[in-house]
């Protein structure tokens, strides 16, 4: 396997779906997922498509845990050509006074400690070998904003202030992207938009589109705020 990547929330929706389309790919996948049984299912599949890949259950709010799993996979596969921060949770529908103080933090603790945490656990070692691209999922609501999901709009908006300054801070060689995976059908879709998000895709056939997407971006793109078309 000539390709590595590295993929949070890798056992449900959109993170389930890269998953499965890198390793039909030929790219050896890493991951993570807080369901231990989710876990086990993933690295059976995976495996039935060719060995080396490394699925791990992991709390990315968690810095022990980030660490122990980024000390695995680095051993074991080497520094990410692509780190996915796909893992987040969406709030559930409320005028954001009503939103309760410990579901704002922990959409909060996800959504951007999170990705701070994954960051510190592996660039040293991507920096260290000077490629590879760091890829922030972030969404339309971190580019603009809707009513009922203000706590999550604000995390996502600050993945993309995160992710272009970090773009700034990588050596030449890197890019880090926020990406905005488009409408998809997924559980966190229905849980904001009810059974109108069945009008949408689903992560399989987004997948199609979006791991070849995916698998295009270099340094060139970095700074970037794009989208899955």
């Amino acid at each position: 396997m000539d390709k590595h990547v590295m993929i949070t929330g890798c056992t449900r929706g959109l993170g389930l779906a890269m998953a499965r389309a890198f390793a039909a790919r030929g790219w050896r996948v890493s991951g993570c997922g807080t369901k231990p049984g989710g876990v086990a299912r993933l690295v059976e599949e995976l495996d039935s498509i060719g060995g080396g890949h490394i699925i791990r259950p992991c709390d990315v709010t968690r810095g022990e845990d980030v660490e122990a799993m980024a000390g695995e996979i680095l051993a074991t596969a080497g520094p990410p050509d692509l780190l996915v921060n796909n893992a987040a949770l969406i709030n559930a529908n409320a005028p954001l006074w009503e939103v309760p103080p410990e579901e704002f933090s922990k959409v909060i603790d996800v959504n951007l400690k999170g990705i701070h945490l994954v960051l510190r656990a592996f660039l040293p070692a991507m920096i260290g070998r000077g490629c590879g691209v760091v890829v922030n999922f972030s969404s339309g609501w971190g580019r603009s904003v809707s009513p009922e999901v203000a706590t999550y709009c604000c995390t996502k908006w600050g993945v993309e202030g995160l992710t272009k300054a970090l773009a700034l801070e990588l050596p030449d060689g890197m890019a880090s992207v926020a990406l905005n995976p488009g409408v998809i059908d997924t559980d966190m879709l229905r849980s904001a938009f009810g059974p109108a998000s069945a009008d949408h895709p689903g992560p399989a056939s987004w997948a199609e589109r979006a791991v070849p997407f995916l698998e295009s971006l270099g340094p060139g793109d970095n700074g970037g705020s794009l989208s899955v078309n």
